[in-house]
């Protein structure tokens, strides 16, 4: 099965067939999700605060980025990979994006990359898809524009938020994901652009949909936003299999025979 391409995402769109999407940040559960036979693997800059442990998105580095998506296209056979473009990575000048850009492509091997803003980075968007480099564009709740907005709130703003969908498509953005958008503004969106959006905490009418996979697999609880719908409750099963591994070598009862060379 070849990998997934912006061809098949935008026919995915026009014969109104879901998108899947989901984010990993390292070899092994990116080949899981690759397994699993998700279109879109986005590797997030949320790993900041699901792998590192910090409080926001805004400490992660290229550097870091670059890393972390070098393993999951590794591991990934069928999935479309997005590298996140980290704070600062596109804000300081058109020319430094570009270059940040080329290096997602050039160096991890990703086939796209993400960054936030709508009608604010146009000009950004322009000269990134001018390098041949596919963008994902991000519009509602940005993170990393956290402290600009006062926390964490969901984006009600409609002619705000449609006019940041119609910059980014008429800038050369492949897809925009819609973050906490009241599900009636995004199907309106989702209408009235030609490019697919996906949705986090934007309702069931987007084209598709994204979640952060440690959300999915309740590997993080720090906080859960309420679009957040937890599929498997892996931190429970793996703090009790420690917990046994403890209690077996505390009582002399692993390694086993069956665990031991002869």
């Amino acid at each position: 099965m070849p990998r997934t391409t912006i061809t098949d995402l935008q026919k995915r769109k026009a014969d109104g067939k879901k998108i899947t999407m989901l984010t990993a940040y390292d070899f092994p559960f990116a080949a899981l999700v690759d397994q699993a036979g998700i279109d879109m693997i986005l590797v997030g800059d949320s790993l900041g605060v699901v792998v590192q442990g910090r409080e926001n998105t805004l400490p992660v580095t290229m550097d870091e980025m670059v890393y972390h998506t070098e393993m999951v296209v590794r591991a990934s056979r069928n999935a479309f990979v997005v590298g996140d473009m980290p704070f600062m990575s596109y804000q300081a000048s058109r020319e430094e994006a570009v270059f940040n850009a080329g290096r997602f492509l050039k160096e991890s091997g990703a086939q796209s990359v993400k960054l936030e803003g709508g009608a604010a980075v146009r000009a950004t968007i322009e000269a990134i898809s001018a390098a041949d480099i596919p963008v994902m564009a991000h519009i509602g709740l940005t993170p990393q524009s956290v402290h600009k907005m006062g926390g964490f709130k969901v984006q009600k703003e409609m002619d705000r938020l449609l006019q940041d969908a119609r910059s980014v498509e008429e800038a050369g953005a492949f897809s925009v994901v819609l973050e906490c958008v009241p599900g009636d503004i995004a199907k309106r969106i989702t209408e009235e652009i030609n490019i697919p959006t996906i949705g986090i905490g934007a309702g069931v009418d987007c084209d598709g949909q994204v979640l952060v996979l440690h959300d999915l697999l309740g590997l993080f609880d720090r906080f859960v936003p309420k679009f957040i719908k937890r599929y498997a409750q892996l931190s429970e099963t793996a703090l009790a299999a420690l917990q046994q591994y403890k209690e077996e070598v505390e009582k002399g009862e692993f390694p086993g025979a069956e665990h031991t060379f002869r």
